[in-house]
This record gives structure tokens, sequence and C-alpha cells, in this order.
């Protein structure tokens, strides 16, 4: 697919959809980016501004089209203690510091390593996420009557119900819509966007942060800056992998590295604080129809318009329709099946995920409880691939034949020597790898030791089966001194 084509593809396709999916996403950002301001101890505005450019730079540089982001909770953790300790301005710098990190692993082409990111963590990412969403949106019910109630039961009637009626407009929009529209109204005493933080602003200026960038200040960031980058990362993969499979279409990892660089060390610059994909957003947007780049650069836009122009309007609308929007998105995210996959699934498999979920759910950390659940894999993993099995096989002739099967490597190879008895075995001695695979120099050491003790005890021993690959690391080796293999 040429240029041109691609571009078409990722831009044009039913722009009424997509813009209107993008409008829905611009609302729903709203709340949740002034809570992650008030997180990370900073001005709304702050926030509001990172969740713009982000949105708007990734819609162009990203590499996964109608993904969302902008400000998020996770990142919002991790930068908490440098505000406080050092003040907003350290912070942009971290900003620009984290885009710089992530440029240098794009370029390095490190975003396919997500592909060892295994199924079971990928279900507690995004089960834990799903929780998360669920539960940020309990606050928010304290101190709130009936109204907040039945507000919300009216949106979540909107959001499931129209679906099965028209797709034609999102029903996440329609059901902001109409319980705004009931709540002025009626004038109901409904808790409002502008309940929870005031804001207004102007156009993003450039802003060079009040920052000297000598070596003590920089092994200040350095760490936020790395962690944040990292988690980052993690998350946008982990998300643009969910969109492949909800969308059944695929992204390129590499460019949506560099692109979350791109944004964040452009946000840095214009007064913003690092953020990465939002799952939550973007699962909203794919819902509603949004397939395009189209759909992001217009929850940029109009989350700016809305900024400048239409602040006061957007301090009217109530909690209840975005709350009753963050549900839909927490019920539709949640993997369901992945419950009655608990008992007929691998029991590694299983505690990894609930590993996974449980540590982010303590923490609040999706990168944590990405990087403890891989951690934890790939331990299960090594068990499940340390047995050797080595089977004695009497011949006809008088010989002894050894059958291996298993993988010999550094974790296995004390037992594959424990196998053999070279003093009690025949003259004749075959070990047959056709079913095994040495990976190492561990694996190699181990075979030359054994065929060591047969040529030392006076007995033939020869080694057969070995696969090409296994066959090539024995030969580089060099194990002349014990024969040729």
């Amino acid at each position: 697919m040429n240029r041109i084509s691609r571009w078409k593809q990722e831009w044009l396709p039913n722009p009424g959809t997509n813009i209107l999916s993008g409008i829905t996403v611009a609302l729903a950002l709203i709340p949740e980016t002034l809570a992650f301001s008030i997180i990370a101890g900073v001005s709304p505005m702050v926030g509001l501004i990172t969740s713009c450019m982000i949105a708007i730079i990734i819609s162009f540089a990203g590499g996964r089209p109608a993904m969302i982001s902008a400000a998020t909770g996770a990142l919002a953790l991790l930068m908490v203690g440098l505000v406080r300790d050092h003040g907003v301005e350290y912070l942009f710098a971290a900003t620009i510091l984290t885009g710089i990190i992530q440029l240098v692993i794009g370029w390095l082409k490190l975003g396919s390593l997500i592909r060892f990111v295994p199924h079971s963590v990928m279900n507690g990412f995004v089960n834990a996420l799903a929780i998360m969403i669920f539960m940020a949106q309990l606050v928010h019910f304290q101190g709130q009557g009936w109204t907040m109630y039945a507000l919300v039961g009216l949106a979540l009637a909107i959001v499931f119900g129209l679906p099965k009626l028209t797709r034609a407009f999102p029903s996440a929009l329609a059901a902001i819509i109409v319980v705004s529209a009931v709540a002025m109204i009626f004038k109901l005493d409904a808790l409002t966007v502008g309940d929870i933080a005031d804001f207004s602003g102007t156009l993003p200026m450039l802003h060079l942060p009040d920052f000297v960038p000598n070596l003590d200040n920089l092994l200040i960031i350095l760490p936020y800056s790395a962690s944040m980058a990292l988690v980052g990362l993690l998350e946008s993969l982990l998300t643009s992998n969910i969109l492949d499979e909800i969308t059944d279409t695929p992204s390129d990892k590499n460019r949506e590295v560099k692109g979350q660089g791109i944004a964040n060390f452009a946000t840095g610059f214009f007064g913003g604080m690092a953020g990465c994909a939002m799952i939550g957003q973007s699962v909203i947007n794919v819902r509603s129809g949004g397939r395009t780049r189209l759909s992001t650069l217009t929850a940029g836009v109009v989350l700016l318009l809305l900024i400048l122009f239409l602040s006061p309007v957007v301090k009217q609308i109530p909690m209840a329709a975005l709350v009753g929007v963050m549900f839909m998105v927490a019920i539709g995210s949640f993997n369901w099946k992945s419950l009655g996959e608990l008992k007929r699934a691998p029991i590694g498999d299983s505690i990894v995920m609930l590993a996974t979920v449980g540590v982010v759910l303590y923490t609040h950390n999706l990168g944590l409880g990405v990087i403890v659940g891989v951690l934890l894999s790939a331990v299960i993993f090594a068990r499940r691939i340390s047995r050797i099995a080595v089977k004695a096989q009497p011949q006809p002739d008088g010989s002894l034949r050894y059958a291996v099967s298993g993988q010999l490597f550094f974790a296995t190879a004390t037992d594959f020597g424990d196998a053999f008895d070279s003093a009690g075995d025949p003259e004749l001695v075959t070990i047959d790898f056709s079913d095994a695979h040495v990976w190492d120099h561990s694996g190699v050491n181990a075979i030359a030791r054994i065929r060591g003790k047969y040529l030392e005890a006076g007995k033939s021993c020869d080694v057969v089966g070995l696969n090409e690959e296994s066959g090539r690391l024995v030969e580089k080796m060099g194990l002349e001194s014990y024969g040729t293999l």
C-alpha cells in the first residue's frame, strides 16, 4: 500500500461518524483530565493543555488510528513526588526528557517487544483498568441524593438501549446530551463538571521551563522521566494491542513509540505534563464508531474549543452523564470471558492474570502490574520448560540408546547429566536428540561431559538426531577435545 492509499484509509472513511465519536471523547476527557491534574498536584489547565496537545499531535504521529492519548492517571501518580518536591517547572522539563527517551526507544525499534507480553497479562491489564475506571466513578456519588442515581440510570439506559434502535449516532454522546438537557430543563440539583474544578483557558503558548539543565538537575528528573517513558509506552502499546483486536486492524508499534515521544517532547514546551494512550477513552472512541485518525484529531480540537469558548456550558454538564458513559466503558472493557477461563486455563496463566489485577488495584500503577505479570509469566514459563526426559532403551544388538526429549539448557543440564551411567552401560551408547533442542553453552557442555566420561571409560558414545540449530551450536562451541560430535 502506497502512502497516498494509506493516508486515505487512515483519514477519510466515514468522516461524519468519526467526528461524532471524537466529540464524544472530548467531553469524556474533561472530568478524567481534571481528576488526573488534581492527583499530580498541578492546576487543571496543565492537564487540559496536555490532553489537547497530545491528542492532536498523536493523531498525526501515532501508529494506531483512532487511539486516544492524553493525560493519564498512571503517569499522574508517577509525577506526584517531583511536583511536590521541586515544582511544576521541573515537571515540564521531565516531560521533555520523557519524550526524548521515548524517541530513542522508537529509533531503536523496541516497540515490537510488546509481543512478549502474554495474553494472561493483557487480560489482567484490561480487567484491572476496567475495575479502576468503575471504582473511580464511585466518588461522584458521595453526598449525592436520588437525582444522581436517576440520571446515571438514564445515561446507562441510553448508552445500552440506543444501539438497539440505531447506530447512526453515538449512544454515549446522546446520553450526555439528553441527561444534560433533562437536568437543565427540570433544574435538578445535580453534581456538575464545574463542581469538580474551575477552568477556563487560552491557546497553549510556548513556554520554556524554568529549569537549569545541569547534571544535578538532570539527575533529579531522570528517574521520573525514565519511569514515565516506560510506563507510558507500556500502557500505550497494550492499548494499541487491544484496539487491534477490537477493530481487527493492525498498528505500527514502533511508529506509536516515536509518536508518543514527539507528543510528550512538544507538550513539555507548552506547559503540559507527560501523557500516553487512554484505554477508556480509546474504547469510547471505537465503540462510538471511530476508526480513523480524524476521530483522534477531532477529540483534541474539540476539547481545545470547549476550553476556549464553551467552558461555561461544559461546566453545566452533569457528572451523572459522564459517569454513565464511564460505567459503559468499564463494563465493555472488562473481559468477562476471562472469568470462565480461570478454571479451564492452565493454573499458571490464571495466577498471572489474578496477580496482574491484584498488583494494579493495590498500587494503582498499571505499569507495575504489567511488569509483575510479565516477570511471573517468565518464571512460570521457565519452570514449564525446565524439564527434560532421558529414557534408556536397550537395543537388540546389545547397545543402549538414550532417547532425550525436552529442552537442554542451563536449568536442565544437571538433570540431563544425572540420567547416564557411564560405568555400568554397555560398550556402545547412542544419545538421540531427535525430540530435544540444545539452547546454550551449558547444554553443549553437558553433552560434552557425558560423552567425555564414556570415552574415558573406553566406550563408544554417538550423539545423533541434533536438529540444524542445535548442531550449529555444538559445532560452534568447538568440542574437539571430546571428539567430533
